[in-house]
């Protein structure tokens, strides 16, 4: 990796969801809350009582910084679990199962951190939905790892270069609390209406 400043874990999920967003958030300072932004912000405002503690045989510290050398990486974690020497993080999300990988890459992301900081292999982590209350296991497979390495490299270039990616209209934008400022699908309709006839 290169000697640009550290990059925001969070990043990497804004950049998984749609590479124009994360250009909007991490490039241009822009952002607007909605209904979903302000319900995660709230989650995580609860979440992230800094502290430690036991649940049983679990060890729990929450909204602790992690950060990796390697990768340049940067982010409070909303939770670290440790049992029986092992470690896994927590990521708290808003709602159910999300239909895309954004948070899965978030949580490997916090592996690779936690793997830098502690010295140990990290296996597997979690995702908590706060409307289901359930978690989901997320394995630190090779091919999640690869993903993950594949979209620092990507945020990174994206961050060194400014360029700004085309806003492309997907079924995500529905829930993106930025969709008025890209106005994704008007570029498509400008390159149509320029084409000659």
């Amino acid at each position: 990796m290169n000697d640009l400043e550290y990059i925001s874990i969070a990043a990497l999920n804004q950049y998984s969801y749609c590479p124009h967003r994360c250009w909007r958030m991490f490039c241009a300072g822009e952002f607007t809350d909605n209904q979903y932004t302000i319900e995660g912000t709230s989650l995580h405002a609860r979440v992230h009582t800094v502290g430690e503690g036991h649940q049983e045989e679990t060890w729990q510290i929450r909204a602790i910084w992690l950060k990796s050398d390697k990768f340049q990486l940067i982010g409070k974690s909303d939770l670290i679990e440790s049992e029986n020497g092992e470690w896994y993080p927590v990521e708290y999300k808003r709602g159910k199962k999300g239909e895309w990988d954004n948070d899965e890459l978030q949580v490997c992301a916090q592996a690779l951190c936690l793997e830098e900081m502690t010295g140990k292999d990290i296996s597997d982590g979690y995702i908590y939905y706060a409307h289901s209350h359930q978690r989901q296991l997320i394995e630190m497979t090779p091919e999640l790892r690869q993903s993950t390495i594949n979209t620092i490299e990507a945020v990174q270039m994206l961050l060194s270069t400014g360029e700004m990616p085309k806003a492309v209209k997907t079924k995500r934008c529905n829930g993106c609390s930025l969709q008025s400022q890209c106005l994704p699908g008007t570029a498509d309709k400008v390159e149509r209406y320029l084409e000659p006839d």
